[in-house]
């Protein structure tokens, strides 16, 4: 899930790895806290005078402490969903380590719109900006649980099966309250950020529920790399939604 190493793991059973999965809003709550670490050494250091330095180094470090994995999955479900093939053509395409023309162009278009939103939100409130950097990985996570959990595996097998063998409804309501409790250390003190967290919240939801049954109805359920498009694809969404309501 990330590239921030406390022990080194060199065995695992299937059962840890699947039953992870109530762990993944957590595990966002700790990527949140590098980000606003970094947001918040660069506000100390150059103030909010280079909103667009500030939304780079805050985009680069999203991509660099999760070493990326979000994003590849993301390339491979644009390339495979949006192919026009079949549904085993649409999976063998996904499952291609190769990255198509248009798993590219749609990534650059998504990191357009993450670094407008951080530009925007660094220029316009630093509050807004810390929320919502902190917010969107666990949310984002949150939506891949509620994935997992809500929609069919669409392999036969696969390292994502094991995500979906051990998640149940009540994994989900698990990672649930565990999100909500972590994002309340910015509920409690700031007012002013329920509005646009709960927007965010209704908005993620929305789309992942509309993207796994698309997703279901053309290649029959879900895979790891959908996992991932979800997760990028509803932290941009948090991040926009934080914009356009503060």
């Amino acid at each position: 899930m990330t590239r921030i190493s406390i022990v080194k793991q060199t065995v695992w059973t299937e059962e840890s790895f699947g039953k992870s999965v109530k762990y993944f809003p957590a595990v966002g709550a700790v990527l949140g806290l590098f980000y606003v670490a970094i947001a918040e050494t660069l506000n100390l250091l150059i103030g909010g005078a280079f909103p667009m330095l500030t939304a780079a180094v805050i985009l680069m470090a999203m991509i660099i402490l999760t070493g990326g994995i979000h994003c590849d999955g993301f390339m491979d479900t644009m390339d495979g969903l949006f192919s026009g093939r079949d549904r085993e053509r649409m999976l063998e395409i996904m499952k291609d380590s190769r990255v198509g023309a248009f798993g590219v162009v749609s990534f650059v278009m998504l990191s357009i719109l993450d670094f407008a939103a951080l530009s925007e939100l660094s220029r316009a409130s630093t509050l807004m900006l810390i929320a919502a950097i902190y917010s969107a990985p666990i949310i984002g996570r949150l939506m891949m649980v509620v994935t997992i959990g809500s929609f069919p595996y669409a392999r036969p097998e696969g390292m994502g099966k094991a995500f979906s063998k051990y998640t149940t409804r009540s994994t989900i309501i698990l990672a649930a309250v565990e999100a909500l409790i972590l994002l309340s250390p910015l509920i409690l003190p700031f007012t002013m950020v329920i509005k646009p967290l709960l927007i965010s919240l209704i908005i993620a939801l929305i789309f992942t529920l509309y993207f796994g049954k698309f997703a279901t109805k053309k290649v029959g359920g879900v895979t790891g790399d959908i996992y991932g498009a979800v997760e990028i694809i509803s932290e941009a969404l948090v991040m926009v939604s934080f914009l356009l309501t503060c």
